[in-house]
C-alpha cells in the first residue's frame, strides 16, 4: 500500500492489500523495532538488527539474514520523503493462537509514517505497579501500555511509569527511564525493554567518559536525584519532573549530556 504521501506499509517488500492488512488486526504474535529514518540512514541500525534477530530467534526459531532485513526496509522507504518513521514487525503467517508457525516465518511488515521528534516535555509521570511480559522483547499486543497511559492522564499526568513487583522503578510504558545524580546516569536495574536509543546511549556515554551505573531504584528516594528522563526511538531526552507524588529538578545539564551522546552516534545507510 503506497499512498501519494511517499508513505508505505509494505510486508516482505512489496506493498501489503488490503486484505493481508485486515488478516493482521488480531495477529499478536509478533515483534518490532521503530527507528527514525534521515536521508535513509538510521541511528544504531547495528543494535536495530540484533534485536529483531534475537527476538525472532526466540519467537519463531529462526530469524532472517540481516541483508535481507535491510532489503525490506529500503524498499519501504525507497523515494519517501527525507525524514520519516520507520516500524519494522515480524509476525507469523499462522497468526497466534496456533501451535506451529508457518515454514516461512517471519513474515515482515514495513510501515513508513512522518518523522517525529517526541514531546518538549517536562514531563509528569504517574507511577503505577505492572510488569510487562516478555519483557525483553519489544512486542505487539500490550493493551496494558496504553491503558495506563490514558489512566494518568485522565488523574492529570502526561504518562505512566511501572515499578516491578518489589516496587522499584523499571520503565514506563513507550519511554526508557534514566536519573542524574550531578555526576553520572543511573539506569533502573529491573527485568524491562533495553531500549535501542538506550543502549545507543550506553555506548556513547562510555566513549565520552560519562559514569553510568544500574542500581535498583526506590521511588522513597527519588527526590535524591538531580534530574530524570524518558527516552526512546524518538528522542534520546524529555525531561521528567514529577514522578507519581515526588517532584524531581529539571536538570537542562543532563538532557544536554544525554543529547551530546547520542549525537556521536553516526547514521548508518540501510
Amino acid at each position: 500500500m503506497t499512498e501519494t504521501t511517499g508513505f508505505r506499509t509494505e510486508i516482505d517488500g512489496r506493498p501489503a492489500s488490503a486484505d493481508e492488512l485486515s488478516a493482521l488486526a488480531f495477529a499478536g504474535f509478533a515483534h518490532f523495532t521503530a527507528m527514525q529514518v534521515r536521508d535513509g540512514a538510521v541511528r544504531g541500525l547495528d543494535l536495530h538488527l540484533a534485536r529483531l534477530r534475537s527476538a525472532s530467534m526466540e519467537f519463531f526459531g529462526r530469524a532472517l539474514p540481516d541483508d535481507s532485513v535491510r532489503q525490506r526496509l529500503r524498499s519501504a522507504i525507497a523515494d519517501g520523503p527525507s525524514a520519516l518513521s520507520l516500524t519494522a514487525t515480524m509476525y507469523s503467517r499462522n497468526g497466534e493462537f496456533t501451535p506451529h508457525g508457518a515454514a516461512d516465518d517471519p513474515a515482515v511488515l514495513v510501515r513508513t509514517a512522518p518523522a517525529f521528534g517526541g514531546p518538549k516535555g517536562p514531563l509528569r509521570l504517574n507511577t503505577v505497579q505492572h510488569e510487562r511480559p516478555l519483557p525483553s522483547i519489544k512486542h505487539v499486543g500490550e493493551a496494558s501500555k496504553t491503558y495506563y497511559l490514558r489512566q494518568a492522564v485522565n488523574a492529570g499526568y502526561d504518562d505512566a511509569a511501572f515499578l516491578d513487583a518489589r516496587g522499584f522503578i523499571s520503565e514506563a510504558t513507550i519511554w526508557n527511564l534514566a536519573f542524574w545524580d550531578g555526576d553520572a546516569v543511573v539506569w533502573p536495574k529491573a527485568n524491562m525493554l533495553a531500549g535501542i536509543t538506550m543502549a545507543i546511549l550506553r555506548r556513547q556515554l562510555d566513549a565520552l567518559g560519562i559514569a553510568q551505573r544500574e542500581e535498583r531504584i526506590d521511588p522513597a528516594h527519588m527526590g535524591e536525584f538531580k534530574g530524570a528522563a524518558v527516552m526512546n526511538s524518538w528522542t534520546p531526552g524529555v525531561p521528567v519532573k514529577t514522578l507519581g507524588s515526588t517532584a524531581l529538578p529539571v536538570s537542562q545539564a543532563f538532557i544536554d549530556v544525554l543529547g551530546r551522546a547520542y549525537e556521536r552516534e553516526p547514521l548508518t545507510v540501510i
